[in-house]
């Protein structure tokens, strides 16, 4: 398997689905009103960070697909 490039990427166990569970959960407990103001903003920027990685990640597999469509269309 190729691992995604960065240090957010480069930490084992780093897994696409399961950092969109994390924000989803996140965005619950905001929703639910379950966290004081300040772990709100704490906890929403967790969630950014993690949205960027993911955003990182899907934009790396794009260019490898772009990358082997354009191989395939080479031959």
């Amino acid at each position: 398997m190729v691992k995604r490039k960065g240090a957010s990427s480069s930490e084992e166990g780093w897994n696409y689905e399961a950092k969109v569970a994390e924000i989803e959960g996140i965005i619950a407990r905001i929703e639910a009103g379950e966290l004081e103001l300040e772990a709100v903003f704490d906890q929403f920027a967790t969630a950014v960070e993690y949205l960027r990685q993911c955003e990182g990640f899907l934009q790396q597999r794009q260019q490898q697909v772009d990358l082997l469509i354009e191989t395939l269309s080479d031959e």
